[in-house]
């Protein structure tokens, strides 16, 4: 019997692999420099995005300025700009539109690229920014800026920030079996975006009054630094806490079948929550993804009940692995396309 937990999966599914007439990578030269603090990262960032500022092409500040570079705007000062961000978090999710939405994901993506660098390979970066752009384009939201990136950790996690920015780890790339794998992982933080997960997950936490206890009293006679330290605490704890165990299960849901309107294998998702549900919780490269998202069992049996046998169908096609792409699209001497890293759809 139908349920509408399953509506859209059967949605997607019709909704069939749209033909992709062009995807452009992002390129732009800028400046980075790897920073342990967040509020370090926010200036960095910015100092990033700015066009103008050349950087070696095969160095990790190069990779930065070429895969995030043009995604994003200057944003004026950081810390101004957290503490706007704070204040508005603060009210009503109903008054964030979508430019102040990405402004909030720009500061939350210096958070992130404060806390580990970016992997130093563009031919990897192309790869999976294209493959999730391919990905995005089928989502409910095609038009968000968005932008996939492999951070220079050997943990196996993967994260979102509102507006379109993706990260996933070297730890978790070097894992998955094959690139539906992939494909599952990246529509699942897919849909955390389109759904505003994470916002209101923020606003939740903002309004409550919680984020002053996460940063003491050290900025007490500073207020425009107390707001934006604010912000940045609100961020460090969204990403060390997790989002909501349901939040967690819609994306679930909605990533398998956004991964199978992309042309993917359906089961990619189930096969990597397989993986995680046998890793062992005191294993260090798995305890973040463990930590912050519901057991791996108990979505699996939810993913088991939403898909049933319907799916089954658009399952079975061949398998291609990371490395594999990539070495097949070096030797065509070609970047990555997303036509070249999608796997047709099943009849």
């Amino acid at each position: 019997m139908n349920t509408p937990a399953l509506n859209p999966i059967h949605t997607c599914v019709r909704a069939g692999v749209r033909h992709l007439t062009g995807v452009l990578l992002l390129c732009l030269t800028s400046q980075m420099a790897q920073a342990q603090d967040a509020a370090k990262a926010l200036n960095l960032f910015q100092s990033l995005i700015r066009p103008g500022q050349a950087t070696p092409a095969d160095s990790g500040a190069g990779v930065a300025g070429a895969v995030l570079g043009a995604a994003l705007a200057p944003a004026g000062n950081p810390a101004a700009g957290g503490g706007d961000l704070f204040q508005l978090l603060s009210q009503s999710i109903e008054q964030i539109d979508e430019p102040r939405e990405i402004q909030i994901g720009q500061q939350l993506a210096a958070v992130l690229l404060g806390s580990k660098p970016l992997y130093p390979d563009m031919a990897v970066q192309r790869y999976v920014n294209q493959l999730g752009r391919w990905i995005s384009l089928q989502s409910t939201r095609p038009n968000l800026p968005w932008t996939f990136a492999v951070l220079d950790d050997p943990g196996f996690n993967a994260f979102a920030a509102p507006g379109g920015y993706v990260f996933i780890t070297k730890g978790l790339l070097d894992r998955v079996t094959d690139e539906s794998e992939l494909a599952g992982i990246l529509a699942h933080e897919i849909t955390h975006v389109t759904a505003k997960h994470h916002l209101i997950a923020m606003n939740k936490t903002a309004r409550a009054g919680l984020v002053t206890q996460l940063i003491g009293s050290q900025l007490r006679n500073d207020l425009a630094g107390l707001v934006s330290s604010q912000f940045l605490a609100l961020g460090r704890n969204l990403y060390s806490k997790g989002l909501d165990q349901q939040d967690e299960f819609d994306a679930d849901r909605s990533g398998v079948a956004l991964a199978t309107r992309a042309g993917f294998d359906p089961y990619g998702l189930v096969a990597v929550l397989q993986q995680l549900r046998t890793a062992s919780p005191g294993d260090a490269l798995f305890a973040l993804s463990l930590s912050t998202h519901p057991a791996p069992q108990a979505r699996l049996n939810l993913l088991e009940e939403a898909m049933g046998t319907r799916l089954d169908s658009y399952a079975g096609q061949p398998s291609v692995t990371v490395p594999d792409r990539l070495k097949r699209l070096a030797a065509a001497g070609q970047r990555p396309t997303a036509r070249a890293a999608t796997p047709p759809a099943k009849k």
